[in-house]
């Protein structure tokens, strides 16, 4: 089945200054797992950035094409976004739209409110955790990665980057060596970062992964780490200042 969106409109957005608003769509469909929830991006698009005001039109259009089995399964989520080139991009809300709901050859028209941005598992990412606290350093393991592989024909590469935030002084970032995209990527490295000991309970470890091709890097997912995070991120820093010396690995999901 062919799938395509006519027309956008955003309306009643607060205003802010020197701001501009896009909308990123996500094409998602979920996936036979052991891990609850995950989900694919199948395709994804972005509007252009149009000036915020009472009533925004986008006039683009997008295209995808879908199996019927898949119609089912799939998920179009789309979230607007202040976007903003002095900063970081801030999400003011989503709509999603059940493609089950569809019927072929007939239109949908959908009128709804922005409703709070949440985060979809997409994969997942083996992380170990090292203190070092005489050389006052951490060690970060990238081991492994789940994700789904692209469906596209055209080779793919897949690499890391590591922020380490401390006080939310974020240091210098690193990056891993890029491997082929498949289903499960194996990394195997490790990287050091300093960690004052008086600053150990006040850090943060981001990993994103991101693939690249023939066309522009794009972002498959981001996993957190510290004892500030969920349970489960913060369970694994906890049992990394426990067990000195000692790396200690855990999987952890990633979130777009």
């Amino acid at each position: 089945m062919r799938i395509a969106g006519e027309r956008l409109e955003v309306r009643g957005l607060p205003s802010r200054r020197h701001a501009e608003v896009a909308v990123w769509l996500r094409l998602l469909r979920r996936v036979p797992s052991h891990t609850p929830g995950l989900q694919c991006v199948v395709q994804e698009w972005q509007s252009r950035a149009v000036k915020n005001c009472s009533g925004m039109a986008f006039r683009e259009h997008f295209v995808c094409s879908l199996q019927d089995a898949e119609m089912e399964t799939s998920t179009l989520k789309m979230e607007v976004q202040h976007f903003d080139k002095y900063s970081r991009n801030a999400a003011l809300g989503e709509v999603r739209v059940a493609l089950s709901q569809l019927k072929a050859s007939q239109s949908l028209v959908l009128c709804a409110e922005l409703q709070e941005t949440t985060k979809d598992i997409v994969g997942e990412v083996l992380l170990s955790l090292r203190c070092l606290p005489i050389s006052q350093k951490m060690e970060v393991g990238l081991l492994k990665a789940k994700t789904t592989p692209p469906r596209s024909a055209a080779e793919k590469s897949v690499y890391a980057r590591i922020d380490v935030s401390c006080r939310r002084h974020r240091q210098k970032h690193q990056k891993s060596r890029p491997q082929a995209h498949t289903s499960l990527i194996i990394f195997n490295e490790t990287f050091l970062f300093p960690m004052p000991q008086a600053a150990a309970w006040d850090c943060s470890v981001l990993i994103s992964l991101y693939e690249v091709g023939p066309e522009p890097r794009h972002l498959i997912g981001q996993a957190s780490v510290g004892r500030s995070m969920a349970r489960d991120a913060a369970g694994h820093w906890d049992l990394m200042a426990k067990s000195i010396q000692q790396p200690v690995a855990q999987w952890h999901p990633l979130l777009i």
